[in-house]
């Protein structure tokens, strides 16, 4: 059990950083379908910077500044020119898809993969001191890469931001009301380019993770429907940070039990293991469909508010 409970953690990190990366966009009002994008750029550059400099920590800061830029490609589509959203964030995906190994063949030769990183190059637990004796809890939380922690603690974190600070407040006005913003002499157009910054940066550390702590090098499309999964997440937690973050354990829990059930069988049958590999996905159509017309976005995605 404890197995799959830390694997549930490892799971739903990513998770948990895309979600509320698209979190500050969608609460700024622009609908964030890009999220896998924004991760596969963050993870190659992550991947490739540690690479060359044998530092992980200055692969997480080139993929803070690719999510960034990935990002701001949206805004400079969804926010500067006015086009949808939806078609922008399915634009910016398609990029991605194609950029991460353009750019992989230019630098390594091959459009499959970085090379391998060692084990010093990544990033590798770190145990609290003392708390990772604690019988059961100890080695599910404290004894797991930073990462992992720092995507425990964000939703928190971001909640603060949301709902506590003058960013935050600018930012639900931008998304439920921006004339009204507008009118109070902020520019909702500057609110979300700042917005769509921290969320880059969230939604990269999304890949960054995948690439340089979970695997060991970046493989093309490796986020495999995650960011996706983190917008369901998103809808389903119902734009807020601590729901969400719940969300996101739901489904890791779902990926984590689909790895363990790959070799089991039924009377003696063996289950394929496409279907198996289904689960999530399933776990998330289940949950749009059920719960899709619940949940209330931010009043003005899908609104011109020229």
């Amino acid at each position: 059990m404890i197995e799959l409970l830390a694997s549930t953690l490892r799971l739903a990190t990513p998770l948990i950083f895309a979600a509320m990366g698209g979190l500050f966009c969608e609460r700024a009002g622009v609908a964030t379908i890009c999220l896998e994008g924004v991760m596969l750029t963050g993870a190659w550059a992550a991947a490739t910077a540690t690479y060359f400099t044998q530092d992980p920590y200055i692969g997480i800061c080139a993929g803070l500044v690719a999510g960034v830029l990935t990002m701001w490609l949206h805004a400079l589509l969804a926010v500067q020119s006015k086009a949808d959203a939806i078609v922008s964030g399915v634009a910016v995906n398609l990029f991605a898809t194609g950029i991460t190994p353009l750019l992989n063949k230019i630098f390594f030769g091959g459009t499959a993969n970085t090379p391998s990183l060692s084990l010093d190059q990544r990033l590798s637990n770190v145990p609290i001191p003392g708390l990772e004796q604690i019988p059961f809890l100890g080695p599910l939380l404290f004894d797991q890469p930073f990462l992992i922690y720092l995507g425990l603690l964000t939703p928190f974190a971001v909640a603060y931001v949301i709902y506590r600070t003058a960013f935050g407040l600018r930012i639900l006005a931008a998304g439920d009301g921006p004339k009204a913003l507008a009118t109070a002499g902020v520019s909702p157009t500057r609110v979300r380019w700042m917005a769509f910054a921290v969320g880059g940066a969230l939604a990269s550390l999304g890949g960054t993770y995948l690439a340089i702590s979970h695997a060991s090098q970046f493989t093309r499309d490796m986020t495999a429907g995650r960011g996706y999964i983190a917008l369901t997440a998103l809808i389903f937690g119902k734009w807020k940070p601590v729901p969400t973050l719940f969300a996101c354990l739901f489904f890791g829990f779902f990926d984590a039990l689909q790895i363990r059930l790959q070799s089991s069988s039924i009377g003696g049958f063996s289950v394929p293991v496409q279907f198996i590999q289904m689960l999530p996905y399933v776990a998330a159509l289940v949950l749009l469909a059920g719960f899709i017309g619940r949940a209330e976005p931010p009043l003005a995605i899908g609104k011109d508010d020229r």
